[in-house]
């Protein structure tokens, strides 16, 4: 009983308690884990899969803590078999969910892509987000940056982001060939923007750009007000497949939908 309490306590409230550092932070800065059937250790991004849940901050070296030193099995006080690949499926799933909510952000006529484009979206500020790709040149980013220096006296005017690839970007976008982005103000332009800086926080936790994420998130969002929402439970199937706690036969009723593949 005094265990159950315990249990419940942790999932309960405003903040969380890092099974590594024992530290508590609130949700948003961290992870969850579920078991599955087989005590398999599995992500739950979405703070949504059944059963008692344990907490690491986001940072892929704590969640490859919390592997080495076999902090879930203390966590869930029981059996919990973590892969020593853990922290990379996190990573994995965390990116999908970003380039996901690249997607829907996509489809709500968010982002404009092409240097001219993003130049006048710049231009008639309705940018509030830049994406380059990583194997993007150089030449191109610099010339985006004066064009924000104009039209808002320093390049750090809008938020810039080089997280992925052409080809990821091309995926995401249903385009070919895209370098250069710009997201556009609305919710779901939010949506993907917080899921981006999760990634990247969780990718240099610690450092000066994860602080610098966590700012950025900050300054865009009210206190007290929750994350943007749309309808995207991709992630959460994919994790329940992982974890073997089950879906429904038909992946669109549960969420994968066309093109998308567990």
């Amino acid at each position: 009983m005094a265990k159950a309490a315990r249990a419940e306590a942790d999932e309960e409230g405003s903040e969380r308690t890092c099974i590594v550092t024992r530290e508590k932070h609130s949700p948003d800065d961290m992870i969850r884990f579920v078991l599955g059937p087989e005590a398999q250790v599995a992500p739950d991004l979405r703070r949504k899969l059944p059963g008692r849940g344990v907490w690491v901050s986001c940072s892929a070296k704590k969640v490859d803590e919390a592997v080495r030193k076999q902090a879930f099995g203390r966590g869930f006080k029981t059996q919990a078999k973590a892969s020593p690949d853990l922290a990379a499926e996190v990573d994995r799933l965390l990116e999908r969910d970003a380039l996901e909510g690249l997607s829907i952000a996509n489809k709500a006529g968010l982002i404009v892509s092409g240097a001219a484009k993003v130049e006048a979206a710049i231009e008639k500020d309705w940018a509030m987000a830049l994406i380059h790709a990583t194997d993007g040149g150089p030449d191109g980013v610099r010339k985006i940056d004066q064009a924000v220096a104009r039209r808002f006296g320093t390049p750090a005017a809008i938020e810039k982001w080089q997280t992925f690839a052409s080809g990821q970007l091309d995926l995401a976008l249903g385009r070919t060939n895209v370098i250069h982005a710009a997201v556009k103000r609305g919710a779901a332009g939010e949506l993907f923007l917080s899921r981006c800086r999760r990634l990247v926080a969780y990718r240099t936790a610690g450092t000066a750009a994860a602080e610098a994420t966590r700012a950025a998130e900050r300054t865009q969002r009210t206190p007290g007000d929750p994350e943007p929402q749309a309808r995207d439970d991709g992630l959460e199937a994919i994790a329940y497949k992982a974890s073997g706690l089950g879906l429904a036969a038909d992946d669109k009723s549960n969420g994968l939908g066309p093109g998308i593949e567990s």
